[in-house]
Protein backbone atom coordinates (compact mmCIF):
# COMPACT_ATOMS: atom_id res chain seq x y z
CA UNK A 1 0.00 0.00 0.00
CA UNK A 2 1.14 3.63 -0.38
CA UNK A 3 4.10 4.46 1.83
CA UNK A 4 5.72 1.03 1.47
CA UNK A 5 8.74 1.18 -0.90
CA UNK A 6 8.28 -0.99 -4.00
CA UNK A 7 5.03 -2.05 -2.38
CA UNK A 8 3.96 -4.79 -4.81
CA UNK A 9 7.41 -6.24 -5.59
CA UNK A 10 7.37 -9.02 -2.99
CA UNK A 11 3.96 -10.25 -4.20
CA UNK A 12 5.23 -10.42 -7.77
CA UNK A 13 8.33 -12.32 -6.66
CA UNK A 14 6.16 -14.90 -4.88
CA UNK A 15 3.95 -15.31 -7.95
CA UNK A 16 6.95 -15.64 -10.24
CA UNK A 17 8.54 -18.32 -8.04
CA UNK A 18 5.28 -20.26 -7.73
CA UNK A 19 4.67 -20.30 -11.49
CA UNK A 20 8.29 -21.14 -12.29
CA UNK A 21 7.99 -24.20 -10.08
CA UNK A 22 5.52 -25.56 -12.63
CA UNK A 23 7.51 -24.56 -15.70
CA UNK A 24 5.63 -21.31 -16.38
CA UNK A 25 7.92 -18.38 -17.12
CA UNK A 26 6.94 -14.81 -16.24
CA UNK A 27 7.75 -11.48 -17.83
CA UNK A 28 8.44 -8.86 -15.16
CA UNK A 29 8.27 -5.21 -16.20
CA UNK A 30 9.01 -2.29 -13.92
CA UNK A 31 6.19 0.23 -14.17
CA UNK A 32 7.23 2.88 -11.68
CA UNK A 33 9.82 3.25 -8.93
CA UNK A 34 10.64 -0.45 -8.64
CA UNK A 35 6.99 -1.53 -8.78
CA UNK A 36 6.52 -4.30 -11.38
CA UNK A 37 3.75 -5.82 -13.46
CA UNK A 38 3.85 -9.57 -14.13
CA UNK A 39 2.66 -11.38 -17.25
CA UNK A 40 2.63 -15.17 -17.55
CA UNK A 41 0.94 -17.37 -20.15
CA UNK A 42 0.08 -20.93 -21.06
CA UNK A 43 -0.82 -21.90 -24.63
CA UNK A 44 -2.54 -24.70 -26.45
CA UNK A 45 -1.19 -26.31 -29.60
CA UNK A 46 -3.91 -25.09 -31.97
CA UNK A 47 -5.47 -21.67 -32.71
CA UNK A 48 -8.06 -20.29 -30.35
CA UNK A 49 -9.05 -17.26 -28.36
CA UNK A 50 -6.70 -15.45 -25.99
CA UNK A 51 -8.13 -14.95 -22.48
CA UNK A 52 -6.65 -12.48 -19.99
CA UNK A 53 -6.96 -13.13 -16.25
CA UNK A 54 -6.22 -9.85 -14.48
CA UNK A 55 -5.73 -8.95 -10.84
CA UNK A 56 -4.03 -6.18 -8.89
CA UNK A 57 -1.22 -6.73 -6.41
CA UNK A 58 -1.60 -3.60 -4.27
CA UNK A 59 -3.88 -3.04 -1.27
CA UNK A 60 -5.23 -0.18 0.80
CA UNK A 61 -3.52 0.61 4.14
CA UNK A 62 -4.65 -1.12 7.35
CA UNK A 63 -7.58 0.53 9.11
CA UNK A 64 -6.84 2.82 12.04
CA UNK A 65 -7.59 1.41 15.51
CA UNK A 66 -7.96 -2.07 14.05
CA UNK A 67 -8.33 -4.78 16.74
CA UNK A 68 -6.07 -7.20 14.82
CA UNK A 69 -2.84 -6.90 12.85
CA UNK A 70 -4.07 -7.04 9.27
CA UNK A 71 -0.50 -7.54 8.06
CA UNK A 72 -0.21 -10.82 9.99
CA UNK A 73 -2.68 -13.09 8.16
CA UNK A 74 -4.34 -15.93 10.04
CA UNK A 75 -6.90 -18.61 9.31
CA UNK A 76 -10.03 -19.09 11.39
CA UNK A 77 -13.02 -21.31 10.69
CA UNK A 78 -12.24 -21.65 7.01
CA UNK A 79 -11.56 -17.96 6.39
CA UNK A 80 -8.21 -16.32 5.75
CA UNK A 81 -7.99 -12.93 7.47
CA UNK A 82 -5.62 -10.11 6.51
CA UNK A 83 -5.25 -7.01 4.39
CA UNK A 84 -5.67 -7.82 0.72
CA UNK A 85 -7.11 -11.30 1.19
CA UNK A 86 -10.37 -10.48 -0.57
CA UNK A 87 -9.16 -7.40 -2.46
CA UNK A 88 -7.66 -9.17 -4.17
CA UNK A 89 -5.04 -11.79 -3.38
CA UNK A 90 -7.74 -14.46 -3.28
CA UNK A 91 -8.51 -13.99 -6.97
CA UNK A 92 -4.81 -13.69 -7.83
CA UNK A 93 -4.14 -17.02 -6.12
CA UNK A 94 -7.04 -18.59 -8.01
CA UNK A 95 -5.78 -17.18 -11.31
CA UNK A 96 -2.22 -18.37 -10.74
CA UNK A 97 -3.63 -21.76 -9.78
CA UNK A 98 -5.62 -21.75 -13.02
CA UNK A 99 -2.46 -21.36 -15.10
CA UNK A 100 -0.83 -24.21 -13.19
CA UNK A 101 -3.90 -26.41 -13.62
CA UNK A 102 -4.04 -25.77 -17.36
CA UNK A 103 -0.30 -26.36 -17.71
CA UNK A 104 -0.10 -29.59 -15.73
CA UNK A 105 -3.34 -31.16 -16.95
CA UNK A 106 -2.67 -30.59 -20.63
CA UNK A 107 -6.36 -29.75 -21.06
CA UNK A 108 -5.67 -26.45 -22.84
CA UNK A 109 -5.53 -27.69 -26.43
CA UNK A 110 -6.21 -24.38 -28.17
CA UNK A 111 -5.80 -20.68 -27.60
CA UNK A 112 -3.89 -18.90 -24.86
CA UNK A 113 -4.48 -17.83 -21.25
CA UNK A 114 -2.45 -14.99 -19.72
CA UNK A 115 -2.24 -13.85 -16.12
CA UNK A 116 -1.60 -10.13 -15.60
CA UNK A 117 -0.73 -9.20 -12.02
CA UNK A 118 -0.67 -5.41 -12.07
CA UNK A 119 0.17 -2.63 -9.64
CA UNK A 120 -1.60 0.41 -8.27
CA UNK A 121 -5.30 -0.28 -8.84
CA UNK A 122 -6.18 1.33 -5.51
CA UNK A 123 -4.71 4.73 -6.43
CA UNK A 124 -3.73 5.91 -9.91
CA UNK A 125 -4.07 2.62 -11.87
CA UNK A 126 -0.51 2.90 -13.15
CA UNK A 127 -0.40 -0.86 -13.70
CA UNK A 128 -3.38 -1.11 -16.01
CA UNK A 129 -2.34 2.04 -17.86
CA UNK A 130 1.08 0.49 -18.46
CA UNK A 131 -0.54 -2.72 -19.71
CA UNK A 132 -2.74 -0.76 -22.11
CA UNK A 133 0.09 1.45 -23.38
CA UNK A 134 2.33 -1.59 -23.94
CA UNK A 135 -0.03 -2.65 -26.72
CA UNK A 136 -1.15 -5.84 -24.97
CA UNK A 137 -4.03 -7.56 -26.77
CA UNK A 138 -6.40 -10.37 -25.91
CA UNK A 139 -9.87 -11.41 -27.03
CA UNK A 140 -11.47 -10.99 -23.61
CA UNK A 141 -10.59 -10.48 -19.96
CA UNK A 142 -11.72 -11.61 -16.53
CA UNK A 143 -10.95 -9.10 -13.78
CA UNK A 144 -11.05 -10.94 -10.47
CA UNK A 145 -12.61 -8.47 -8.05
CA UNK A 146 -14.81 -9.97 -5.29
CA UNK A 147 -18.24 -10.75 -6.75
CA UNK A 148 -19.03 -13.88 -4.74
CA UNK A 149 -18.05 -15.89 -7.84
CA UNK A 150 -21.04 -14.44 -9.69
CA UNK A 151 -20.60 -12.68 -13.03
CA UNK A 152 -20.72 -8.88 -13.24
CA UNK A 153 -21.03 -7.39 -16.72
CA UNK A 154 -20.12 -3.82 -15.88
CA UNK A 155 -19.65 -1.02 -13.41
CA UNK A 156 -20.00 2.76 -13.24
CA UNK A 157 -17.26 5.23 -14.01
CA UNK A 158 -15.59 7.08 -11.16
CA UNK A 159 -14.33 10.62 -10.75
CA UNK A 160 -12.76 11.88 -7.52
CA UNK A 161 -13.29 15.63 -7.59
CA UNK A 162 -12.18 18.50 -5.38
CA UNK A 163 -14.40 21.59 -5.17
CA UNK A 164 -12.54 24.65 -3.83
CA UNK A 165 -14.10 27.78 -2.36
CA UNK A 166 -11.95 30.89 -1.89
CA UNK A 167 -13.57 33.66 0.13
CA UNK A 168 -12.21 36.51 2.23
CA UNK A 169 -10.92 36.34 5.80
CA UNK A 170 -12.24 38.77 8.40
CA UNK A 171 -12.62 39.05 12.16
CA UNK A 172 -15.33 36.80 13.52
CA UNK A 173 -16.86 39.79 15.28
CA UNK A 174 -17.57 41.44 11.92
CA UNK A 175 -18.39 38.49 9.66
CA UNK A 176 -20.12 40.80 7.18
CA UNK A 177 -16.67 42.13 6.26
CA UNK A 178 -15.58 38.77 4.91
CA UNK A 179 -16.77 36.04 2.56
CA UNK A 180 -17.19 32.77 4.44
CA UNK A 181 -15.91 29.90 2.31
CA UNK A 182 -17.37 27.31 4.68
CA UNK A 183 -20.83 28.84 4.34
CA UNK A 184 -20.46 28.73 0.56
CA UNK A 185 -19.40 25.08 0.71
CA UNK A 186 -22.35 24.30 2.97
CA UNK A 187 -24.70 25.93 0.47
CA UNK A 188 -23.15 23.78 -2.26
CA UNK A 189 -23.79 20.60 -0.26
CA UNK A 190 -27.43 21.60 0.25
CA UNK A 191 -27.94 22.24 -3.47
CA UNK A 192 -26.31 18.92 -4.34
CA UNK A 193 -28.58 17.00 -1.99
CA UNK A 194 -31.80 18.87 -2.81
CA UNK A 195 -31.40 19.30 -6.57
CA UNK A 196 -28.58 17.31 -8.16
CA UNK A 197 -29.05 13.96 -6.41
CA UNK A 198 -32.77 13.76 -7.34
CA UNK A 199 -31.87 14.69 -10.93
CA UNK A 200 -29.29 11.89 -11.07
CA UNK A 201 -31.92 9.38 -9.96
CA UNK A 202 -33.74 10.09 -13.24
CA UNK A 203 -30.72 9.41 -15.48
CA UNK A 204 -31.26 5.69 -15.74
CA UNK A 205 -28.78 3.51 -17.62
CA UNK A 206 -30.40 0.23 -18.76
CA UNK A 207 -27.51 -1.85 -17.38
CA UNK A 208 -25.73 0.25 -14.76
CA UNK A 209 -28.75 1.93 -13.18
CA UNK A 210 -28.57 5.55 -12.04
CA UNK A 211 -25.46 7.60 -11.26
CA UNK A 212 -24.27 8.00 -7.67
CA UNK A 213 -22.55 10.71 -5.67
CA UNK A 214 -20.85 10.74 -2.28
CA UNK A 215 -19.43 13.77 -0.48
CA UNK A 216 -16.40 12.32 1.29
CA UNK A 217 -14.48 15.12 3.02
CA UNK A 218 -14.79 18.82 3.84
CA UNK A 219 -11.95 20.94 5.20
CA UNK A 220 -11.68 24.66 5.80
CA UNK A 221 -11.11 27.56 8.13
CA UNK A 222 -8.34 28.52 10.52
CA UNK A 223 -9.98 29.07 13.91
CA UNK A 224 -13.42 29.91 15.36
CA UNK A 225 -12.95 33.69 15.49
CA UNK A 226 -11.89 34.09 11.86
CA UNK A 227 -14.17 34.09 8.84
CA UNK A 228 -13.01 31.12 6.77
CA UNK A 229 -11.18 32.26 3.64
CA UNK A 230 -10.85 28.78 2.17
CA UNK A 231 -12.76 25.52 2.13
CA UNK A 232 -12.60 22.42 -0.02
CA UNK A 233 -14.87 19.46 -0.57
CA UNK A 234 -13.78 16.13 -2.02
CA UNK A 235 -16.41 13.88 -3.51
CA UNK A 236 -16.81 10.73 -5.57
CA UNK A 237 -19.05 10.92 -8.62
CA UNK A 238 -19.98 7.60 -10.23
CA UNK A 239 -21.27 8.07 -13.76
CA UNK A 240 -22.97 5.88 -16.34
CA UNK A 241 -22.96 5.33 -20.09
CA UNK A 242 -25.89 7.68 -20.65
CA UNK A 243 -23.74 10.59 -19.37
CA UNK A 244 -20.56 12.28 -20.57
CA UNK A 245 -17.63 13.42 -18.46
CA UNK A 246 -18.35 16.98 -19.62
CA UNK A 247 -21.84 16.64 -18.17
CA UNK A 248 -20.42 15.47 -14.85
CA UNK A 249 -18.41 18.69 -14.52
CA UNK A 250 -21.17 20.92 -15.88
CA UNK A 251 -23.66 19.66 -13.28
CA UNK A 252 -21.45 21.02 -10.52
CA UNK A 253 -20.50 24.20 -12.35
CA UNK A 254 -24.18 25.18 -12.69
CA UNK A 255 -24.55 25.03 -8.91
CA UNK A 256 -21.28 26.86 -8.29
CA UNK A 257 -22.32 29.68 -10.61
CA UNK A 258 -25.46 30.23 -8.53
CA UNK A 259 -23.44 30.29 -5.31
CA UNK A 260 -20.95 32.80 -6.74
CA UNK A 261 -23.78 35.07 -7.90
CA UNK A 262 -25.05 35.31 -4.32
CA UNK A 263 -21.57 36.01 -2.88
CA UNK A 264 -19.75 38.67 -4.94
CA UNK A 265 -16.01 38.12 -4.71
CA UNK A 266 -16.23 34.39 -4.02
CA UNK A 267 -14.03 32.23 -6.24
CA UNK A 268 -14.61 28.54 -6.93
CA UNK A 269 -12.75 25.82 -8.77
CA UNK A 270 -13.48 22.19 -9.66
CA UNK A 271 -10.78 19.69 -10.61
CA UNK A 272 -9.83 16.04 -10.38
CA UNK A 273 -8.13 14.88 -7.21
CA UNK A 274 -4.52 14.52 -8.46
CA UNK A 275 -3.80 11.21 -6.73
CA UNK A 276 -6.99 9.55 -8.02
CA UNK A 277 -5.79 8.72 -11.56
CA UNK A 278 -2.81 8.94 -13.88
CA UNK A 279 -3.81 9.95 -17.42
CA UNK A 280 -6.72 7.77 -18.60
CA UNK A 281 -10.37 8.47 -17.93
CA UNK A 282 -11.95 6.22 -15.29
CA UNK A 283 -15.15 5.71 -17.24
CA UNK A 284 -18.01 3.21 -17.02
CA UNK A 285 -17.83 -0.20 -18.64
CA UNK A 286 -20.32 -2.81 -19.85
CA UNK A 287 -20.16 -5.91 -22.01
CA UNK A 288 -22.70 -7.61 -24.27
CA UNK A 289 -24.32 -10.35 -22.14
CA UNK A 290 -24.04 -12.67 -25.15
CA UNK A 291 -20.29 -12.15 -25.58
CA UNK A 292 -18.39 -15.47 -25.64
CA UNK A 293 -16.54 -14.71 -22.39
CA UNK A 294 -19.85 -14.22 -20.59
CA UNK A 295 -21.21 -17.43 -22.08
CA UNK A 296 -18.01 -19.30 -21.14
CA UNK A 297 -18.25 -18.10 -17.53
CA UNK A 298 -21.91 -19.10 -17.39
CA UNK A 299 -21.10 -22.57 -18.72
CA UNK A 300 -18.45 -22.94 -16.03
CA UNK A 301 -20.92 -22.02 -13.29
CA UNK A 302 -23.48 -24.48 -14.62
CA UNK A 303 -20.83 -27.23 -14.69
CA UNK A 304 -20.50 -26.82 -10.94
CA UNK A 305 -24.27 -26.62 -10.48
CA UNK A 306 -24.14 -22.93 -9.58
CA UNK A 307 -26.55 -20.24 -10.80
CA UNK A 308 -25.37 -18.53 -14.00
CA UNK A 309 -27.88 -15.70 -13.67
CA UNK A 310 -28.67 -12.97 -12.94
CA UNK A 311 -25.75 -11.14 -14.47
CA UNK A 312 -24.82 -8.41 -12.03
CA UNK A 313 -23.24 -4.96 -11.90
CA UNK A 314 -20.19 -4.45 -9.69
CA UNK A 315 -20.63 -1.54 -7.23
CA UNK A 316 -17.00 -0.35 -7.35
CA UNK A 317 -14.65 0.78 -10.12
CA UNK A 318 -12.06 -1.70 -11.47
CA UNK A 319 -9.22 -2.09 -13.95
CA UNK A 320 -11.80 -3.62 -16.31
CA UNK A 321 -12.69 -0.09 -17.41
CA UNK A 322 -9.24 0.71 -18.80
CA UNK A 323 -8.77 -2.79 -20.21
CA UNK A 324 -12.11 -2.59 -22.01
CA UNK A 325 -12.33 1.11 -22.93
CA UNK A 326 -8.68 1.76 -23.78
CA UNK A 327 -7.26 -1.62 -24.86
CA UNK A 328 -10.57 -2.67 -26.47
CA UNK A 329 -10.57 -6.01 -24.63
CA UNK A 330 -14.16 -6.90 -23.59
CA UNK A 331 -14.14 -7.64 -19.86
CA UNK A 332 -16.21 -9.16 -17.09
CA UNK A 333 -15.70 -8.80 -13.35
CA UNK A 334 -15.72 -12.19 -11.65
CA UNK A 335 -13.96 -13.33 -8.52
CA UNK A 336 -14.17 -14.97 -5.10
CA UNK A 337 -15.16 -13.25 -1.87
CA UNK A 338 -17.58 -10.54 -0.84
CA UNK A 339 -16.96 -6.84 -1.44
CA UNK A 340 -18.34 -6.01 2.02
CA UNK A 341 -15.13 -7.38 3.56
CA UNK A 342 -12.80 -5.32 1.35
CA UNK A 343 -11.00 -2.33 2.93
CA UNK A 344 -12.46 -3.30 6.32
CA UNK A 345 -10.94 -4.27 9.71
CA UNK A 346 -12.46 -7.73 9.16
CA UNK A 347 -11.06 -8.24 5.66
CA UNK A 348 -11.14 -11.96 4.93
CA UNK A 349 -12.12 -14.57 2.37
CA UNK A 350 -13.43 -18.12 2.50
CA UNK A 351 -10.68 -20.45 1.33
CA UNK A 352 -13.23 -22.74 -0.28
CA UNK A 353 -14.35 -19.80 -2.44
CA UNK A 354 -10.78 -19.32 -3.69
CA UNK A 355 -10.53 -23.02 -4.55
CA UNK A 356 -13.87 -22.84 -6.34
CA UNK A 357 -12.76 -19.75 -8.27
CA UNK A 358 -9.69 -21.60 -9.52
CA UNK A 359 -11.92 -24.39 -10.85
CA UNK A 360 -14.36 -21.91 -12.40
CA UNK A 361 -11.60 -19.91 -14.10
CA UNK A 362 -10.07 -23.06 -15.56
CA UNK A 363 -13.42 -24.31 -16.86
CA UNK A 364 -14.29 -20.90 -18.33
CA UNK A 365 -10.86 -20.66 -19.97
CA UNK A 366 -11.34 -24.01 -21.69
CA UNK A 367 -14.80 -23.03 -22.93
CA UNK A 368 -13.62 -19.63 -24.15
CA UNK A 369 -10.37 -20.54 -25.87
CA UNK A 370 -12.05 -23.20 -28.02
CA UNK A 371 -15.14 -21.09 -28.86
CA UNK A 372 -13.95 -19.86 -32.27
CA UNK A 373 -17.23 -20.81 -33.87
CA UNK A 374 -19.26 -18.90 -31.29
CA UNK A 375 -17.51 -15.54 -31.50
CA UNK A 376 -19.79 -12.53 -31.91
CA UNK A 377 -18.72 -9.97 -34.49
Amino acid sequence: YPGIPQQEKAVVQELEAYLKGYGIESVITEVFDGRPNLLASVEGTSPGFHLLLCGHTDTVPPNEKCPVDLLAPFEKEGRLYGRGTVDMKGALAAMAGTLVSLKTSGNLTSGKVTLAAIIDEETQTLGSEHLVLSGFKADAAIVGEPTGNQIAIGHKGLEWLVIEFEGKAAHGGTPESGINAISAASHFVQLVEKELVPALQKRLDPVLGHPALNIGTIQGGDQPSTVAAYCQIKLARRWVNTETIEQVFEDFEVLLKRIRSERPGLKTNISRVPESMATMLHGPVTIDPLHPVVLAAQKALLEFKLPAEPLGVFPAWTDAALISREAKIPSIIWGPGELDYAHSPEESIKLEDVILARKLYAAAALHFTCSLGERKT
